[in-house]
């Protein structure tokens, strides 16, 4: 189990850092307007872009280094990581998966999937939380 926990863990921050890069070169590369005049309102649409894409790789990225932390966890506490692997990993693929989803729509579709991807960001977030809470609910209960 501990080996799932760090091959996905390393997995998760190896695309952050991509997706970061990404982010920071060429997705803002696409988001300047090459013939249309630059207004407040498109340098505005612009930055939340640039901004919802860069907190999907940052909570990306710090679940990854919790992928790699779990396992000693888990194995100090004797508790079981199984259900807290799937909560966490499901979270973070809804969650910075849906945000990289909303991003490509707007840049390249006009915001149309916005409506699908939009309620699965919190969805993410939730499952995230309730993963972290029962690891700490299992920490607390166990017996070292």
């Amino acid at each position: 189990m501990e080996k799932k926990w760090v091959i996905t863990g390393l997995i998760l921050i190896i695309i952050a850092i991509i997706f970061g890069a990404f982010g920071a070169h060429g997705l803002k590369t696409l988001l300047e307007p090459k013939d249309v005049p630059l207004t407040f309102e498109l340098a505005k649409k612009n930055q939340d872009i640039l901004t919802a894409f860069e907190t999907g790789t940052r909570y990306q990225f710090f679940q990854g280094l919790g992928f790699l932390i779990i396992p000693f966890i888990t194995t100090r506490f004797s508790i079981s990581g199984k259900a807290v692997f799937y909560l966490m990993l499901l979270g973070i693929i809804f969650f910075s998966g849906s945000i990289y989803g909303l991003t490509y729509s707007k840049v390249h579709m006009g915001g149309s999937l916005s409506k699908a991807f939009g309620p699965v960001t919190p969805i993410g977030g939730l499952l995230l939380i309730l993963g972290w809470f029962w690891l700490l609910i299992q920490v607390i209960r166990s017996r070292n």
